[in-house]
């Protein structure tokens, strides 16, 4: 049975284990997506997740925290500078998992892991677009009414200028 072992291991020993998730975290942030196996990037959701989570208190302490796990300072720094602000107001869910596929050698199943507020192109086509106020229509009695007492105002107006200019 597998009670409380929600950890996958990856068939690795726990030292290349973490040093595989440390350096796919650092890569992930700085490219805000990376192509790799779904077991992978399951875990490595896990991992990165809360590292995000602690990102959004700019303090000494995460920062350092968030360097034991990235053991990357550019990383680290991306994370803080232009990631932690972009996702301030999210409460959770950073990162997205989207199935690719089969790898051709050996059949595992691929998946694309990215940042959720970092994929333009799933931006633009969620963002509501910006429809023009709707127009009223050209058969509008009120401004019918008021248009030939205005265009009967106007000619005699430049029937007085034409003479004048001559």
């Amino acid at each position: 049975m597998r009670h409380n072992k929600a950890i996958n291991h990856l068939g690795r020993k726990s030292g290349h284990r973490k040093a595989l998730l440390a350096n796919m975290a650092s890569s992930l942030i700085l490219h805000k997506r990376i192509k790799t196996t779904v077991a992978k990037a399951k875990a490595l959701k896990m991992y990165v997740e809360p590292l995000i989570t602690k990102s959004k208190d700019d303090s000494t302490h995460s920062r350092r925290v968030v360097f034991s796990y990235l053991k990357d300072k550019y990383a680290v720094t991306e994370l803080f500078r232009t990631i932690a602000p972009k996702i301030a107001d999210r409460p959770g869910g950073y990162l997205r998992i989207l199935h690719t596929g089969f790898r051709q050698g050996d059949a595992a199943e691929m998946a694309l892991i990215e940042f959720v507020d970092f994929n333009e192109a799933a931006l633009a086509s969620a963002a509501p677009k910006k429809e023009e106020a709707k127009k009223t229509t050209r058969r509008s009695r009120a401004k019918k009414a008021e248009a030939p007492k205005a265009e009967a105002a106007e000619a005699p107006a430049a029937a007085e200028e034409a003479p004048k200019a001559e």
